[in-house]
């Protein structure tokens, strides 16, 4: 397992900058004796520990907490997502998607709506340790699954007391959560640890200049819009900006599309809408939008406890922006299974 990136600072003594920043010219003022300069000890740079899930600096690792949010017009604006670390987007039934958000270094007071939980969330989760989970609700057939998986369930029928009805909207998609209350149900949930991304520069060849990049799935299509005023890739969803309950359109530095197996798993709805399972182990390819452009890279997780590595064409760590992170897991030909 990788160590976490390390961000360096060099500090500067105040006896050398003060001086400078007093007189602009090289003769003394007039009726000022010049004094002979100080100079300061030189001081070793000091390393500050990047964020596994962010790359930027912090205090403390916290504990991961993990929630499933509703993803459709129904559930928008949704409440939270701004805050996340990272955010998952997964395929569902009938083609639509649902996110994952992991929040650690930042934890907003709501989130939501919280919708329920999907099998591919109980492969993706271990990654992180054992996090707290976040969810409204499961297949009967899947409860058993859950209990077995490497997380805390904090959803609404175990931890009832951190959830209610957000006003102005409508069931099913009016449930959010007190996300303090989710994690003190939650005590020993993981803090935050490598799970395999790196960030800093980018790299020096290989990347394509892009305004816009658009990823499809069955029922639901993101595009990923540059603003070189915001740094950031601006967030569509089925031709309309993608909005935050907090105010502003979403956005993150860092956009990873993931390309991953997708096929039938063993649940279904009652009209035999069958749920997907995507892969999130193994290897495969990927594109990395950071700065203004696409790179190709390939990813790699070799077991579920592990974390997903992402390189470069040649081999290279394929660095991450500072920042959040979203990744959408898609299939290069969008199927339902």
């Amino acid at each position: 397992m990788r160590l976490p990136r390390m961000i360096t600072l060099t500090l500067a003594g105040a006896a050398v900058l003060l001086p400078v920043a007093a007189c602009s010219s090289e003769e003394p003022a007039s009726g000022k004796v010049p004094q002979a300069a100080t100079a300061a000890p030189s001081e070793e740079p000091e390393e500050v520990p990047a964020h596994p899930f962010t790359g930027k600096p912090y205090d403390q690792l916290k504990p991961v907490l993990a929630v499933k949010i509703e993803n459709t017009a129904a559930g928008k604006p949704q409440m939270g997502l701004k805050s996340a670390d990272i955010v998952y987007i997964e395929q569902v039934e009938a083609g639509l998607t649902r996110l994952m958000a992991i929040f650690s270094s930042k934890l907003p007071s709501k989130v939501g709506p919280v919708r329920s939980a999907r099998i591919s969330d109980l492969h993706i989760a271990p990654m992180f340790g054992k996090p707290a989970f976040s969810y409204s609700g499961a297949q009967t057939k899947m409860l058993p699954l859950i209990a077995e998986a490497s997380l805390w369930d904090v959803g609404d029928t175990r931890n009832p007391g951190a959830y209610f009805r957000q006003p102005g909207r409508f069931a099913p998609y009016n449930l959010f959560a007190n996300t303090k209350q989710l994690l003190a149900k939650a005590p020993k949930a993981s803090k935050a640890k490598d799970i395999g991304f790196t960030f800093g520069d980018a790299p020096a060849e290989g990347g394509v200049e892009r305004k816009a990049y658009t990823v499809k799935w069955p029922a639901a299509r993101f595009t990923f819009a540059w603003s070189e005023q915001r740094k950031m890739w601006m967030i569509w969803q089925d031709g309309k900006k993608d909005m935050a309950a907090e105010g502003g359109q979403l956005g993150a530095p860092t956009i990873v599309v993931q390309y991953t197996k997708t096929e039938r798993s063993q649940f279904h709805d009652k009209n035999d809408s069958y749920t997907p399972l995507v892969h999130t182990t193994g290897k495969g390819t990927a594109i990395v939008l950071r700065d203004g452009k696409a790179f190709k890279a390939r990813w790699e997780r070799e077991s579920e406890k592990d974390g997903t590595t992402f390189t470069t064409e040649s081999g290279e760590p394929m660095n991450f922006a500072p920042g959040q992170v979203w990744v959408a897991l898609a299939s290069r030909k969008p199927v339902i299974p």
